[in-house]
């Protein structure tokens, strides 16, 4: 009987779906910067994709246009505000950010290859867990919540001074069996809908569900300020939502599963520029 709803509620789902096509625009940053957001397939999904397209082109006129200009972008407020915290002195060493790398800008290149492998650590380290471990060894300080604000505010920071750079996540090495492990769970189906990543921004992209477009749930764009719950979201509290709309018992945020899947769908994007914060519904 519970496969049986499961099936029929696929079912009633899949009848609501419409084709529409992604928009055919150039996102040019603030009429200064052009942002690559189509570009070809990586070898990651090369089987599966001819391009990778951002989903900056699945959203409509007015949210494409307000992430173009930083005066409009809502995320940038809380860049600002991590911009503070960047040259705040923090902890028992009375360090701040800005003590150790210098300027926010100088971070420019760090978030376009996270996740990626920490000889040091042995594992497979996000941009999340590399700021704690700054915030602890280096500053004495206290860790962040994983999808806290100020970890998010933070890491819009650095994403913002990357804006335009092409996105580049290591996947050889060591770190290749935690991409494989984000493989599998990319297309393992969850919840009483069964339904797996792929299922959506796969065999689904481009397609209109309800009133929400499709995209091919590219990560380029995170932290990305949701017009629908007006604040910044990262990538692992988009992926707890989607794994708790299949009906299903989800990961925490910084969980392996999460970070794993982190890997995975960051290489799906290799070639795309960073565009966070960006802007979706």
């Amino acid at each position: 009987m519970k496969r049986l709803t499961a099936t029929l509620t696929i079912g009633l789902v899949a009848a609501t779906l419409a084709t529409a096509d992604p928009v055919d625009d150039t996102l040019v940053l603030n009429g200064e910067t052009e942002i690559v957001t189509r570009t070809e397939a990586p070898e990651a999904v090369a089987d599966v994709f001819d391009e990778v397209i951002s989903g900056w082109h699945f959203r409509g006129d007015e949210t494409r246009e307000m992430q173009a200009d930083d005066f409009d972008n809502p995320g940038m407020i809380f860049v600002e505000q991590a911009e503070d915290v960047w040259n705040t002195a923090e902890g028992s060493v009375g360090k701040s950010c800005a003590d150790c790398h210098g300027a926010s800008e100088e971070m420019a290149g760090v978030r376009p290859v996270y996740p990626k492998w920490n000889e040091e650590a042995g594992e497979v380290r996000t941009l999340e867990m590399q700021i704690n471990d700054c915030r602890e060894t280096r500053m004495g300080a206290e860790k962040w919540k994983y999808s806290g604000g100020d970890m998010i505010n933070m890491t819009a920071l650095l994403a913002s001074v990357s804006r335009g750079m092409p996105v580049n996540v290591a996947i050889d090495g060591p770190a290749q069996s935690t991409w494989e492990q984000g493989e599998e769970l990319y297309y393992t189906r969850f919840g009483q809908f069964e339904l797996s990543c792929a299922n959506c921004h796969e065999d689904n992209n481009g397609n209109m569900i309800r009133a929400d477009h499709l995209s091919q749930g590219q990560i380029n764009g995170f932290p990305v300020y949701r017009l629908k719950n007006t604040k910044l979201n990262s990538a692992h509290g988009r992926f707890k939502g989607c794994v708790r709309d299949t009906r299903a018992e989800t990961f925490a945020p910084g969980s392996p599963e999460f970070i794993a899947l982190e890997l995975y769908v960051g290489s799906r994007g290799n070639g795309l520029g960073v565009e966070g914060p960006s802007v979706r519904n």
